[in-house]
């Protein structure tokens, strides 16, 4: 227990930083958009870059490059999160799971509703996925603020939460902000992924073999017309996230084959000894297959994802310009139902949903949860932010309505930060406990 809560704590502490980082990158957008170089901006994100081979090219502007191409990282460390929970997590228990999850929907179908509300028709109806989604960085990282005060149970409720959220946002796009799709590029990426499996399956990681395969996934994925990033999702699954031995047996084994080491002095030879040989390279299987490449892959790219895809994310898709023909529009029934969506919709479909299967006995609170405290939990998943920005892009081609929606996104997002922190702090411990 203490192992897993060292863990946790350490997690937090990442997501503190990377929201930090992800905060300024949208501060930054924000600024260069309205300030005298908003031209130089606004270039660089439409800049062509691409291949041209035979006569034919292949080009898409920087950010598109960003939100289809670097984004799909995002989503293969999101996908990796949802398969270790389900696999050895918090989701991988019914009962445990149940709360979170039916906590994530009604947290997702009551912002929709209200959205559609506002919207129930023309282009502006198609935003209704927008307060749908949960940032999990930014949530997680205000909650990291309290420390110690916050009992683990709230934590492991709010990752399971957030999780859950992302896994619908992903089913969402998926279904409902997909373009026509190309059935023979969606056979390659099948064929490809089926490929891949086998490779991961006989443990042959070689970068040489997974990178094209994963590059080709890639392109047949937003050939298809499905939204690449998918292609991130698709090849998560992939990767076991389970340990191919227990921990007492590998810790047993290593012990054993480290003594016949030691008894036989292999490690005291010089030269071409290939017992020595032999002995690593059994000690380096077996540490492969007690961590496992799915969760040594989340781990790497958890850096890269929080530091340079996500922050280069916010600074080509946060840039709103913000002029008086906006500022005009505000309040209208997109920012209304985006707003709304994510300040009271979130909160209430999570605290009803959470209600109804704890009432019921369907479910409990975990140790240390309070209503008071899942109430200012409920609050936090209202910061939507990356997500729905994202989703916010898929939804619109209207420029007015992406800048409506996304400056909506901003101001429910520190609303929701703001409002759960002071509910939190309010029923949270004072002190830390020793």
């Amino acid at each position: 227990m203490k192992s897993m809560k060292n863990l946790l704590e350490r997690f937090f502490h990442s997501q503190t930083t990377g929201a930090l980082v992800l905060l300024a990158a949208a501060v930054i957008a924000v600024t260069w958009a309205n300030s005298p170089w908003a031209e130089i901006y606004h270039r660089l994100s439409h800049m062509n870059l691409g291949l041209h081979l035979d006569g034919q090219q292949f080009t898409l502007s920087l950010g598109h490059w960003i939100k289809d191409g670097l984004m799909v990282i995002f989503f293969f460390v999101v996908g990796l999160e949802i398969k270790r929970e389900a696999q050895v997590g918090e989701l991988s228990e019914p009962r445990k799971a149940l709360l979170p999850m039916v906590a994530a929907c009604g947290g997702a179908i009551v912002p929709a509703l209200i959205y559609l509300f506002f919207n129930p028709s023309g282009e502006a109806m198609r935003g209704w996925g927008i307060p749908m989604a949960t940032d999990i960085a930014f949530a997680l990282g205000v909650l990291a603020l309290f420390g110690k005060r916050v009992p683990l149970g709230l934590k492991v409720f709010l990752t399971a939460l957030a999780i859950v959220d992302d896994l619908l946002a992903i089913l969402v796009i998926a279904f409902f902000y997909t373009a026509e799709i190309n059935l023979y590029a969606l056979a390659g990426a099948a064929i490809l992924l089926a490929v891949l499996s086998g490779f991961v399956r006989r443990k042959v990681y070689s970068s040489g073999v997974q990178i094209p395969l994963v590059l080709g996934i890639w392109l047949c994925v937003l050939l298809s017309g499905i939204h690449a990033t998918i292609a991130g999702v698709l090849v998560a699954l992939v990767y076991p996230v389970k340990a191919a031995v227990k921990p007492e047996v590998f810790f047993e084994t290593l012990k054993s084959r480290i003594h016949r080491a030691e008894v036989s002095r292999e490690f005291q030879a010089e030269g071409d000894n290939r017992k020595q040989l032999r002995t690593i390279n059994q000690i380096y299987i077996s540490v492969r297959d007690i961590v496992p490449a799915g969760i040594a892959l989340e781990v790497s790219l958890h850096t890269i994802q929080a530091y340079l895809v996500l922050p280069l994310f916010a600074l080509f898709a946060a840039g709103v310009t913000v002029d008086s023909a906006v500022l005009a529009s505000i309040p209208d029934p997109v920012s209304m139902g985006v707003f709304l969506g994510l300040v009271v919709g979130k909160p209430i479909g999570i605290m009803l949903s959470s209600v109804l299967v704890v009432k019921t006995g369907m479910a409990k609170l975990g140790t240390g949860i309070t209503w008071p405290l899942l109430t200012g939990c409920s609050m936090l998943a209202g910061v939507g932010f990356t997500m729905s920005i994202f989703i916010a892009e898929l939804a619109f081609t209207d420029i007015n309505l992406i800048n409506e929606a996304k400056l909506s996104i901003f101001a429910a997002s520190i609303f929701s930060a703001m409002l759960g922190a002071f509910v939190l702090n309010l029923f949270l411990p004072k002190k830390k406990e020793a």
